[in-house]
């Protein structure tokens, strides 16, 4: 079977995609819930209990508390309410905590610090499974013991307003419910509203036993503008009225029916310095635990006096310390006292991990093995592509490898029949049906006999392909050299913790040092010519990129040595000196814009927590200089996008940036100069609609011209137009979504790539597989040059409610992956418009795809190995299991681009085909 290299690399990745999805399954396991003492097997679901069920206890012990107000702010962070904060704007909270019936505490939330999971921990009293951040969209009900089943059991009448999130988890246990949105975050204001409407009724009523109160609107105002935000004090004062109307109202019930209620408030999680969670920074994990009753007036509590007697046994050997006791008495007391307590925490820590959640090793084993044989057969396929074959030999027939192909799958089968039967515990891969189970163990199968086929076949033609191999320029350069360590030295990083918080930093010198490498070739190049003339001349024939042959066997051929300059006769002087200063000058002027844009944006564990250009542009005080920054970048955003694109996109890419300005002015991000500080803001609704209008306009005529160059049989530069318009709709897109402090690093982008374009790959004659990783490499690197990090905090969930009035989860999930992974995506899509301009664009397009997709899969498949074998470590949760959704994700969107690239190369193959047919007729 033959598939060209973009059909062949996009199978690949797909493969790697299923393979992915099972070992996330298998990884993020479920939470342990309570089991039934008398057996092992899982219960079906109790029923739903009914009020005024008897209990089977004799007698019932007397409730402490008549009424129960629990107050959940979401995002609450501790110093909202013990800092400074919370004296300022919360002043009847910091009476109660310091003078009033109340106990104060820090409760310690944790990772993945959102709302789902954290309702579910507060609940149910166990650990959430880390799973669970992927389910927050969509929450399923809640099967595992918690307080409010209980409660129900016990026939307690509860009522719910707020986060639509607990109606979901506990379907059926409220008499009374009015769930909000929680993924609107433009909206701060109404969404609270809705809940204290209702409070006025409720506090008056007496048929309620438990009220649950969940407000949204400060986590709202977090995502949209930070903790520093001046909306923060407006909402904290808001919370601080209604804790007192509803604490008051308590003390009158109490005055009726003799017995004290509590009030709880607290929070579900924290909020980042940049105003998201997900993380485990102090800030995210640390929340206000405030209990307040009658019940609490100041008395000595029995927990309390359990603990001045364990620090009157530390004071002992405190005070022996201090006598400078030199007696064994000193040693031995001190030696007791830390066995006790290391033991202790051993054990407690040795019965989390266990205990927490389980692992699915089996579908970890299978997910592993599936991505394992499909980057094993990129492997094995990469020197039929560097040697330019046009098609890739799949190894596919029958006859080779039936017979391992049959025992394989009956040992799988096998495998599998015993482990499905043998588990203790509940396995996803087990619970699949037999035809998606056996369809995976036949993929498993028919991969292991390709390969065994691609192997055999290898060797059986190692003499003739190295004796193919062998050509005056098959030696690599040094920026081959360089591309090549840097992406094998990224993957080897990613097993130490460290270089996973900090990986923005290996992408910045890798970068950093590709740009010196070329400065030094070109310096080489252009200096070490006879006679100083110019080695390379700015001379494009049909079949090169740029300069470049697409028939050449090596990554980098020598430059032509004198006699050869006829072939390609070169400028006159003084543009020739010109130009050779402009190529110079250019890895200079790219490691220079890579300088500034680490300036803008801190990010990483070590330099989240600095102050940097982005901070002091978002302060309030700097809106006037953050909007001409904002408007520069626009202009030159513009005057590097429309160079490719047609009139009517011109226009179309002009109208929608004026649009993205407009929308940024209109929610307050930004200032017009005759618009007064003070004036309203609005959600922009109608202004990002409009920008909305003209992204699927321009997206509309690229894909046209696609379609047109596939069909007709029309000149190749049809196609470089389309692609190069699909490019610009989504920069316009890209321009809208990011904050406006973000796009310079959206027109560093494209002055990067335009100076990369005509003074580096263009006139130094690189191979496609160079320019790919290098596409790859800068890609990677503007990720997290726009705030991005391998932390669940730093995702913009903003971008995904731009122009929308409402949740809806398919366009919402869709504008924050893209705004999440902008840098990777315009990136690749140049990569695909740079080798399109070329009249033999097929192969080099398809040998790009292949690159691609290799130089993705080897990160994923390196590191599902490593969370494996990390998988009780220290920080798997917090560190390693982010890395690993990103890294899914990424995968996801590199098959995504696979396909384009595929799609886009058989364009080239119809026209091809059309010409030939025209030719021989």
């Amino acid at each position: 079977m033959r598939l060209g290299p973009g059909a062949f690399a996009a199978s690949c990745v797909a493969i790697e995609v299923l393979g992915v999805a099972i070992f996330l399954r298998g990884f993020f396991p479920a939470s342990v819930r309570s089991a039934s003492p008398t057996g092992r097997l899982a219960e079906p679901a109790a029923p739903e209990p009914l009020a005024g069920a008897s209990s089977n206890w004799t007698k019932l012990p007397l409730p402490l508390f008549s009424k129960t107000v629990i107050v959940l702010i979401d995002a609450l962070r501790d110093d909202f309410v013990f800092g400074s904060k919370g004296a300022r704007y919360m002043p009847f909270t910091t009476y109660l905590m310091g003078k009033g019936p109340s106990h104060s505490f820090v409760a310690e939330a944790k990772p993945p610090t959102v709302t789902m999971p954290r309702i579910k921990a507060l609940m149910t009293g166990s650990l959430p499974g880390f799973v669970d951040i992927i389910r927050n969209l969509n929450s399923p009900a809640l099967q595992e013991d918690n307080v409010i089943r209980q409660a129900k059991a016990a026939g307690k009448r509860m009522i719910f307003y707020g986060d639509e999130t607990w109606v979901k988890l506990f379907p059926k246990h409220f008499v009374e419910y009015d769930g909000t949105t929680s993924f609107f975050v433009s909206d701060y204001t109404e969404v609270d509203s809705n809940v204290t409407r209702h409070l006025e009724k409720v506090l008056k009523r007496g048929d309620w036993d438990m009220l649950i109160l969940h407000y949204l609107g400060l986590d709202h105002i977090g995502h949209i503008s930070g903790p520093d935000s001046p909306l923060i004090g407006y909402k904290l004062r808001e919370m601080d009225g209604i804790l007192m109307k509803i604490y008051t109202a308590l003390l009158t019930k109490e005055r009726e029916t003799l017995s004290p209620n509590l009030l709880v408030l607290c929070g579900d999680h924290g909020m980042s310095e940049t105003g998201s969670h997900g993380a485990a920074s102090a800030e995210e994990v640390r929340t206000p635990l405030v209990l307040v009753s009658s019940a609490f007036e100041r008395k000595p509590d029995p927990g309390f006096e359990q603990f001045v007697m364990a620090e009157r046994l530390h004071g002992n050997w405190v005070k022996l310390h201090l006598e400078e006791d030199r007696s064994g008495a000193l040693l031995n007391l001190g030696t007791k006292v830390a066995r006790q307590y290391l033991g202790a925490l051993k054990t407690l820590s040795l019965a989390l991990s266990m205990h927490v959640a389980q692992y699915d090793i089996y579908s970890m084993a299978v997910g592993t093995i599936v991505v394992l044989e499909a980057l094993t057969l990129l492997l094995l396929s990469t020197p039929q592509v560097l040697h330019r074959r046009a098609e890739l030999e799949v190894p596919l027939s029958p006859p080779v490898f039936s017979l391992l192909f049959y025992l394989v799958f009956l040992v799988l089968s096998a495998i599998h029949v015993v482990v499905c039967t043998s588990a203790e515990s509940s396995c996803y891969f087990c619970s699949l049906p037999w035809l998606a189970a056996g369809g995976v163990m036949v993929l498993v199968s028919a991969l292991l006999c390709v390969i065994a086929s691609a192997l055999a076949r290898m060797v059986m033609d190692s003499t003739l392909l190295w004796k193919s191999a062998a050509h005056p320029c098959s030696g690599w350069s040094e920026v081959g050299l360089l591309l090549l360590l840097g992406t094998v030295g990224h993957v080897l990083s990613l097993g130490a913790s460290s270089f996973v918080e900090e990986e923005h930093q290996t992408w910045y010198f890798l970068v950093s040092t590709l740009c010196l490498a070329l400065s030094q070739e070109t310096c080489r190049s252009y200096f070490l010519g006879h006679n100083n003339e110019l080695p390379h001349c700015f001379h494009t024939e049909p079949g090169t990129v740029g300069a470049t042959s697409v028939h050449q066997d090596c990554f980098a051929c020598e430059a032509p040595k004198a006699g050869q300059m006829d072939k390609a006769p070169c400028p006159s002087g003084t543009h020739r000196g010109h130009a050779r200063w402009a190529v110079l000058a250019g890895p200079w002027l790219v490691l220079a814009c890579c300088r500034l844009l680490r300036f803008l944006n801190h990010t990483g564990v070590q330099g989240a927590h600095r102050p940097d250009l982005g901070h002091w542009l978002t302060s309030t005080s700097h809106k006037m200089e953050l909007s001409c920054l904002a408007a520069l970048s626009l202009l030159v955003i513009f005057m590097l996008a429309q160079r490719g694109c047609s009139p009517v996109s011109k226009v179309a890419l002009a109208l929608g940036l004026v649009g993205v300005f407009c929308y940024r002015a209109s929610i307050g991000n930004l200032l017009f100069p005759w618009q007064p500080a003070n004036r309203g803001i609005s959600k922009g609704i109608l202004e990002a609609r409009f920008v909305y209008v003209f992204v699927l306009g321009i997206l509309f005529t690229g894909t046209k011209d696609l379609l047109k160059s596939q069909v007709i049989a029309t000149d190749f530069k049809v196609k470089t137009v389309g692609l190069w318009e699909l490019y610009s709709g989504l920069v316009l897109l890209a321009a809208l979504l990011l904050r406006p402090h973000n796009l310079p690093v959206l027109a560093f982008s494209l002055l990067i790539q335009t100076i990369m374009t005509k003074f580096i790959w263009k006139p130094l004659r690189h191979d496609v597989a160079e320019i790919t990783v290098m596409h790859y490499w800068f890609g990677q690197a503007f990720f997290y040059f726009q705030g991005n990090s391998n932390n669940i905090a730093t995702i913009d969930v903003s971008a995904g409610f731009v122009g929308l009035d409402t949740y809806m989860e398919i366009p919402a999930t869709f504008l924050t992956v893209f705004g999440t992974y902008v840098g990777p995506v315009l990136w690749a899509g140049h990569l695909a418009h740079f080798l399109s301009a070329e009249a033999n664009s097929d192969s080099a397009m398809g040998r790009a795809c292949f690159c691609y997709a290799l130089i993705c899969s080897a990160p994923v498949a390196a590191y599902i190995i490593l969370v494996t074998s990390l998988r009780y470590h220290l920080f798997i949760w917090s560190v390693f299991s982010p890395k690993l959704l990103y890294e899914g994700m990424h995968l996801l969107i590199t098959a995504a681009l696979c396909v384009l690239f595929t799609a886009t190369s058989q364009t080239s193959h119809t026209r091809a085909w059309m010409k030939t047919g025209a030719g021989n007729q």
